[in-house]
């Protein structure tokens, strides 16, 4: 593609290879008709199934819309989702998780949303979880426990369907469990994000790759993290005067 696109989807993968095709076409067919340009960006974070073949295939036959990226070694999703922002030309990015639970077509009304309210983010929020009752469990235990920590209220920072303005990622510090808190990290640097309640669906391919250690333990950790750099974040727009007005303009 000549020009660069408005919206970049970003979607972290790993041992995904049967959900890659089905995700694409969905995204093919949710902005079908749409005046908006846009790319899908795949991060392999190291799969040792037929994943690196699919993406590899799917970017030959896609003429520059399906771009895709792979990691030298397994670093985790909050790698992957890092890549990915480093790596878009739109103004705005999507992010949706490899496991095909999330519905592409909610990011289009998330777009929508985000333009039309003047907000920096629109967060997804799964008003049915489609997950056995461990998972729900450990997620409803971790959202509580984040909220209470890190002084923010986020309904459910799980999950993955997301709208952000792109000039907003430079300013949120990668680690690994970036994907669980940008809403709270983008707040804590002045950012608006609201709440929009998105579809979920039951994992019909493929292997979860979280459990109660690494979904429920590890983010209970991490909120203390987030609430430190809370404490000492600075606002991201910073600039006043006509600098500071080219600056909004850009995010605009």
């Amino acid at each position: 593609m000549q020009n660069p696109p408005l919206f970049s989807i970003v979607i972290p993968v790993y041992n995904e290879a049967e959900n890659i095709e089905p995700m694409a076409d969905e995204i093919r067919a949710a902005f079908g008709g749409r005046a908006e340009s846009y790319e899908v960006i795949f991060v392999d974070d190291a799969s040792s199934d037929g994943t690196p073949a699919v993406l590899q295939r799917l970017a030959a036959e896609s003429g520059g819309m399906v771009r895709s990226l792979r990691h030298r070694r397994n670093f985790g999703q909050s790698a992957a989702v890092a890549t990915g922002f480093g790596a878009v030309r739109g103004e705005w990015i999507g992010t949706l998780d490899g496991d095909g639970q999330n519905d592409p077509a909610d990011l289009p009304p998330m777009l929508d949303e985000a333009r039309r309210l003047g907000v920096d983010c629109v967060t997804g929020v799964r008003a049915r979880r489609r997950d056995n009752f461990i998972r729900r469990f450990s997620s409803r235990v971790a959202n509580r426990f984040r909220d209470a920590i890190t002084g923010d209220r986020v309904a459910d920072s799980g999950c993955g369907v997301r709208v952000v303005r792109a000039a907003c990622v430079a300013e949120l510090p990668v680690f690994n469990g970036l994907h669980r808190f940008m809403p709270t990290l983008l707040r804590q640097k002045g950012f608006a994000v609201v709440e929009h309640e998105v579809n979920h669906r039951p994992r019909l391919r493929g292997v979860s790759k979280y459990g109660v250690h690494n979904r429920l333990w590890r983010g209970i950790r991490d909120c203390f993290g987030v609430r430190w750099f809370g404490a000492r974040a600075l606002p991201a727009r910073r600039v006043d005067g006509p600098a500071g007005a080219a600056e909004q303009g850009r995010r605009g």
